[in-house]
């Protein structure tokens, strides 16, 4: 019996082709790979982000050091090693990304997400001094670059310039494109960084300022009276000031500015959309009203009709599902995929039954409509989640879908008994289960960096550490949070990891059904924990025999008995599959 065979949907497409089954590649661009050494910030560049400390010693850190290992510079100013490493910068850039594209080509994803690269004083870059600037950090002449920013009125796009690093970045856009690749920038359109330009000159001119619309003052400073000035921060964060909304969104200035950087990007110099990033992701979506969303998309998309638009949404179907009815965004960071993912695969004696694996992955595969659930970002990990491979390594705590609970259980800050250890080969095979499945199933998997690459780290920021690569030699890790030591755990690049990575990556090329077919389950058997399902688009069928169990199964299927099936990997025709625990075996018809 065929279970759970997909529907036809009847909800129109609204979302574009190219971005159909695609193979996401997510770059936090200070960790990924320093590529211009000359152009490395300095300790005045992250003056105004947390911990607020631009005096004491400074020095762009080690690139293969032991992460939890403070540093002499950053001993003598006597903080523990979370302070620290907020302070940490390690001169990722442009460069570097441009340099390891032939590396992303010989994994074969084909579509990459930056984590913001506009110009803000944080590793992270979510407090934005200026949407139409790429940090001058990431471009090779940053004290030009910021001379050349001085002379403009940033109400005034006709006076926006190209500085260097903008220049880079669209020198980037291209040789993606070259590539036959795709490429979306990070919108942060909620709040903006302490030290913009809006905001410094709200501080600085208060009701008189050009910008006293745009944000949400809640007093304005009178040191007659003894008032001070106070502003709403996101979630009261005060170096993050929030825009200003009303009935129709963000109320008209911070509107329009973010419209005319939006359009920058998409099409710079008016060369062409061709020259243009391909999308957007926005941050923090959940926290701008639909009114705003639905006027950004018309925007957007009379700029390109084939933009691509997804969300950081952690929220239910049910809450999700105006976000994506047509008139907003084409998909979200896949957040429900991962826990479903993780109450199967990741938990132990908490795992989810594959009855219940396969009615929550139905049920959010037929949420949304096909053209979304092809374009979903089907995600286990990010900048702001535990890493794959830590999260193999503490399986049964938190269940990752209590968002909040898990968010501070999953970091090693906040979680003292949390592994953050080296993940062990039994744990990696798990990791290669859940990726081979990401990489088969329906949606755009997206892959974050270095997980291809055996990298591991609890929850922000130890997910952040700078990418493995292996041309390098790492310091193994040694120490603890505290200082304290453990037995070494050896830094290096996982080669056959990346293999895995790379082999599924391809087989999403070779085969359309596996891209763009319809899913179907052929088989669920909850007491061996095995799942079994059909991709097909055409005449052309995959089957997938996944093994979550400890013991080796042996699976027949009338399908296989009626047709022809050969393993892709070995080309052997198969009527009966044996699969080893904890294991996947993929077939195909052609």
């Amino acid at each position: 019996m065929l279970l759970n065979a997909i529907p036809v949907w009847a909800q129109k497409d609204f979302t574009p082709d190219w971005s159909k089954g695609v193979v996401w590649y997510q770059i936090f661009p200070d960790r990924f790979n320093n590529g211009d050494k000359t152009n490395d910030p300095k300790v005045e560049d992250q003056r105004g982000a947390y911990p607020f400390n631009d005096s004491s010693a400074f020095q762009i850190h080690p690139w293969t050091s032991d992460w939890y290992k403070l540093q002499p510079y950053e001993k003598g100013n006597g903080k523990d090693i979370y302070y620290n490493l907020q302070r940490r910068r390690y001169g990722g850039d442009l460069q570097g990304v441009i340099d390891k594209l032939e590396y992303l080509q010989s994994l074969g994803v084909n579509a990459i997400y930056m984590n913001p690269v506009f110009w803000a004083p944080s590793s992270h870059k979510y407090d934005a001094l200026s949407y139409h600037h790429v940090d001058p950090t990431f471009g090779p002449d940053p004290e030009g670059d910021k001379q050349l920013i001085a002379k403009e009125n940033p109400l005034d796009p006709n006076t926006w310039v190209w500085t260097s690093a903008d220049k880079l970045a669209l020198k980037l856009i291209d040789e993606v494109h070259k590539r036959n690749m795709y490429i979306i920038f990070d919108g942060v359109f909620n709040h903006i960084g302490l030290n913009s330009f809006a905001f410094q000159d709200l501080v600085k001119k208060q009701q008189a300022s050009a910008y006293k619309d745009w944000f949400i003052v809640e007093s304005w400073r009178d040191e007659a009276k003894g008032i001070p000035f106070k502003y709403k921060g996101w979630f009261g964060v005060s170096t993050l000031p929030e825009f200003k909304e009303d009935s129709t969104g963000i109320v008209a200035g911070p509107k329009e500015y973010i419209f005319n950087a939006t359009k920058r990007w998409m099409n710079p110099m008016n060369k062409g959309v061709a020259h243009g990033i391909d999308g957007w992701r926005l941050d923090v979506a959940y926290d701008v009203s639909h009114a705003f969303w639905k006027d950004w998309r018309k925007h957007v998309r009379s700029i390109n009709p084939n933009a691509y638009m997804t969300a950081e949404l952690v929220f239910s179907i049910k809450e999700t599902k105006p976000y994506l009815s047509g008139d907003e965004f084409d998909a979200t960071m896949n957040y429900n995929f991962a826990f479903i993912m993780h109450d199967f695969f990741v938990q132990e004696k908490k795992a989810s039954t594959v009855t219940q694996f396969d009615a929550k992955l139905n049920e959010l595969r037929n949420a949304f409509g096909n053209g979304v659930a092809l374009n979903m970002q089907n995600l286990m990990d990010s900048h702001d989640a535990t890493r794959l491979g830590s999260a193999v390594a503490n399986p049964d705590g938190e269940k990752f879908g209590n968002w909040g609970k898990y968010f501070n259980w999953s970091q090693k800050s906040n979680n003292k008994s949390y592994n953050a250890r080296k993940p062990t080969p039994d744990q990696l095979q798990k990791q290669k289960l859940i990726a081979a499945f990401q990489l088969l199933y329906v949606g755009s998997p997206m892959v974050y960096y270095g997980d291809e690459a055996g990298m591991w780290g609890s929850n922000d920021p130890d997910c952040r550490k700078p990418m493995v690569w292996n041309d390098l030699t790492y310091y193994p890790e040694t120490h603890n949070p505290d200082q304290s030591m453990h037995d070494p755990d050896a830094v290096a690049f996982n080669q056959d990891l990346f293999n895995w990575y790379k082999k599924f990556i391809a087989l999403r090329h070779q085969y359309k059904a596996i891209k763009l077919g319809s899913f179907t389950t052929i088989a669920i058997d909850d007491a061996n924990q095995m799942y079994a399902f059909s991709r097909k688009l055409g005449n052309e069928e995959v089957v997938v025999i996944v093994n979550r169990g400890n013991q080796e199964i042996t699976f027949t299927h009338e399908l296989l008995r009626k047709n022809k099936f050969k393993d892709v990997f070995s080309n052997k025709a198969s009527k009966q599959v044996k699969v080893s625990p904890m294991n996947v075996v993929v077939l195909a018809n052609k």
